[in-house]
């Protein structure tokens, strides 16, 4: 009898020490992926501000115009923009509702919180492509009675 709760002590101990050192590393990665949105963020903006690749000067000789003059083309770039940026929350949601529902080792209340996000993220996700669907072909049927 002795014997065992010692048993179950160090398993206990174990058990603790390997969720704390997943809850390090869970922040760490968290923060590692910060930093490198913010990287990516920032060197995007500094390379589309200078023109060091000869852009303007090709779309110039092409006779292109580089600025959108049409504010409907600029309102397509954000929502495609902000389209894509939901796909990245949605991947993220899925990811680490399997990491929750890989690491539950049999509790059922954190494989249903799992399930639940997962669930969640998928539905979330249906709605937001439908309205984009939705605007699509509402955009669609007035940008040819309108345009001509």
């Amino acid at each position: 009898m002795e014997h065992e709760k010692f048993v179950l002590g160090v398993m206990q101990r174990i058990a603790d020490k390997i969720l704390y050192f997943m809850f390090i590393k869970k922040k760490i990665f968290l923060i590692i992926i910060l930093l490198l949105l913010a990287f990516f963020a920032l060197t995007q903006s500094i390379v589309l501000a200078d023109d060091k690749y000869g852009l303007e000067a090709t779309a110039g000789a092409a006779e292109l115009s580089t600025k959108d003059k049409d504010i409907s083309l600029t309102i397509g770039k954000v929502v495609g923009a902000g389209l894509a940026f939901i796909g990245v929350i949605f991947f993220l949601l899925i990811i680490y509702g399997g990491l929750l529902w890989m690491t539950a080792r049999g509790n059922e209340q954190q494989v249903t919180k799992a399930k639940d996000l997962i669930i969640s993220a998928v539905i979330g996700l249906v709605i937001v492509l439908s309205a984009y669907a939705i605007t699509k072909y509402v955009g669609g049927i007035f940008g040819q009675t309108s345009g001509g």
